[in-house]
């Protein structure tokens, strides 16, 4: 029979994963939605909301880490380290592409409010997947080493979060982001 600590612990658990689901759609959907509005969303009170959630840079921050870490998995099942570098970079492109556009508007948000080098600092675990295919090509002689490898990492997270501005703003379609990236990056890095 559980007890009544471990029935408070999976409560607490659920009313986390409803307040993190309600709070990606409505930041996507709605940037500027409130904490009532997520709480309200979530099916929770708000002082459910703020005990598991102090602020909303708090709660935006627990989002955005929850969907980097989804990102992240989903570029590792696009194997980056399987194949030529170059054939693993496109991978890697596509792959990425694919999630940051899903979360594009939740990254524009992140922007605003948390800063550049806040953002940069959560996708660590993502740009060391990048950064690691990036010196595989260089050993293999396929990716340049006239340039610093992080300058070429920042390139590839620069052009791929420019991509998602440009489709937020209208001035890409999204569904050939894929390959505008591919055709301006590939060219840039190769060596």
């Amino acid at each position: 029979m559980a007890t009544t600590e471990t029935r408070r612990r999976a409560d607490a658990e659920r009313n986390i994963a409803a307040i993190l689901d309600a709070a990606l759609v409505l930041f996507t959907e709605e940037p500027q939605s409130s904490m009532v509005a997520i709480a309200r969303a979530a099916g929770v009170g708000r002082v459910t909301l703020y005990s598991h959630f102090p602020s909303r840079e708090v709660l935006l921050e627990a989002v955005l880490d929850r969907t980097i870490a989804e990102a992240g998995e989903v570029i590792k099942k696009a194997a980056p380290e399987e194949g030529s570098a170059t054939e693993a970079l496109r991978r890697l492109l596509r792959t990425s592409w694919h999630a940051l556009n899903q979360r594009r508007k939740l990254f524009d948000l992140a922007q605003r409010e948390l800063g550049p080098v806040r953002l940069r600092q959560r996708h660590r675990e993502v740009v060391d997947h990048v950064e690691g295919l990036l010196t595989r090509g260089q050993e293999e002689g396929v990716i340049r080493t006239d340039l610093p490898t992080n300058w070429l990492v920042t390139t590839v997270y620069g052009l791929l979060h420019a991509a998602a501005d440009e489709v937020n703003t209208g001035q890409l379609k999204a569904e050939e982001a894929a390959d505008v990236l591919e055709a301006t990056l590939l060219p840039a890095l190769r060596s």
